[in-house]
């Protein structure tokens, strides 16, 4: 095979083979209604496909939102039996807090659910300092794993949102990388059912590692208890991130994101849950798993040099299943060489069909031959001679 002669067929005039009686994307949904959120995204889960957005890339402070990155982090990095020592500069912290006084001692896990259920910012700080040494040491991390998982548009400086800045930037997010944010804790982490467990508790009881005080929390993401399928969340406000939210939602075989940023100021507190329950019923009611591709469209041959036959059948196979609009269909770009040199086995793989919507790679489905081209060889083509004009010819 000629591996370094791929060519690209575009996806459009592919997607027209394959779908000749249906467009290729069907106008998408539009909302009927306005959002109080100046960034805001819809997005589908599973793929990390954005359905709708308000300004998401617009880069903004995202408040408490911060801690999902802090808690998955202290997750993968951290053992929830580690025990925790508060520092001065942590007791310091401004409310909300959980009032931990400097030389206290505190296990891991039980900070981890300070953090997320009543968002406490001096929690925050002491995990940093405990799992990285330091918040600076920490933030680092927390930057280098916002790169990992494509937030590229995200910088870190807290590990509990207060607004902060540094030299390469303001404490902030954009919609859409908070959604890739939760997305990754609640579908991509290995740690993602603990990260669940946290953030679905309703109350939780604890103590200081010395048993000398103790702590009763409550979940305040109201959202849990909103609308049917409610699977997580974290609320966040500062001065000047204003109210943010950052939530999924799960229904049978859909599950749903929403992240949104400057959602009101006080008085608007409830501005965050209009928005959210209007984003997801907005989903719910417009996308479905649907088949969106399927390979039972013929295939073109491929040409053959060197074989017996100078063109040999392609075969593939494979269907794609998406959170789509009623009348969406997949893009698809063919990867193949100009040709094939034989002899060409059955079965080989010879190129790939990348299949994506919207800019978003759904799958890529091998593309192989369905038959052997067996190599053109002196004996054979004398053998070939031989038939063609005296076995086939009469005459002689």
């Amino acid at each position: 095979m000629k591996k370094n002669r791929l060519r690209w067929l575009a996806g459009i005039l592919a997607a027209v083979l394959l779908w000749p009686e249906i467009p290729i994307r069907a106008e998408e949904p539009v909302p009927d209604f306005s959002l109080y959120a100046q960034s805001a995204v819809l997005m589908d889960a599973e793929t990390g496909r954005i359905l709708y957005e308000k300004n998401g890339e617009t880069v903004r402070p995202m408040a408490s939102t911060t801690k999902i990155m802090t808690c998955i982090l202290a997750l993968e990095e951290g053992n929830p039996e580690s025990i925790y020592t508060v520092s001065s500069y942590a007791s310091s912290m401004p409310k909300v807090k959980l009032g931990a006084s400097e030389g206290q001692q505190y296990r891991q896990e039980d900070l981890l659910y300070s953090l997320m259920l009543e968002s406490h910012n001096d929690t925050a700080v002491i995990l940093a300092e405990g799992i990285a040494g330091s918040v600076p040491a920490f933030a680092e991390r927390m930057n280098a794993k916002a790169r990992e998982i494509g937030a590229e548009d995200t910088h870190f400086v807290t590990p509990n949102g207060l607004d902060a800045e540094d030299a390469d930037g303001i404490h902030a997010t954009t919609a859409a990388d908070l959604a890739r944010i939760l997305r990754y804790c609640i579908m991509q982490s290995p740690k993602r059912e603990e990260f669940l467990e946290i953030t679905r508790t309703v109350s939780y009881t604890f103590s200081d590692a010395a048993g000398e005080q103790s702590y009763t929390l409550n979940n305040k993401n109201s959202f849990l208890n909103m609308m049917e399928g409610a699977l997580t969340g974290k609320t966040g406000f500062t001065g000047n991130a204003g109210y943010c939210y950052v939530g999924a939602l799960r229904r049978g075989d859909r599950t749903y994101i929403v992240a949104l940023l400057a959602c009101g100021w006080p008085n608007n507190k409830s501005y965050k849950w209009t928005d959210t329950r209007n984003l997801m019923e907005f989903g719910l009611a417009n996308y479905e798993r649907r088949e969106i591709f399927r390979t039972d469209a013929g295939m073109p041959e491929l040409a053959v040099t060197g074989g017996v036959t100078d063109h040999v059948a392609l075969t593939w196979e494979g269907s794609v299943q998406e959170l789509a609009a009623e009348g969406e269909k997949a893009e698809v770009s063919w990867y193949l060489p100009d040709s094939l040199e034989a002899p060409v086995a059955s079965g080989e793989t010879v190129g790939r069909a990348r299949i994506s919507l919207d800019g978003v790679l759904l799958a890529e489905i091998p593309i192989r031959t369905a038959a052997e081209v067996a190599a053109r060889t002196l004996s054979g083509c004398l053998d070939e001679i031989f038939t063609r004009f005296f076995l086939r010819n009469p005459a002689f």
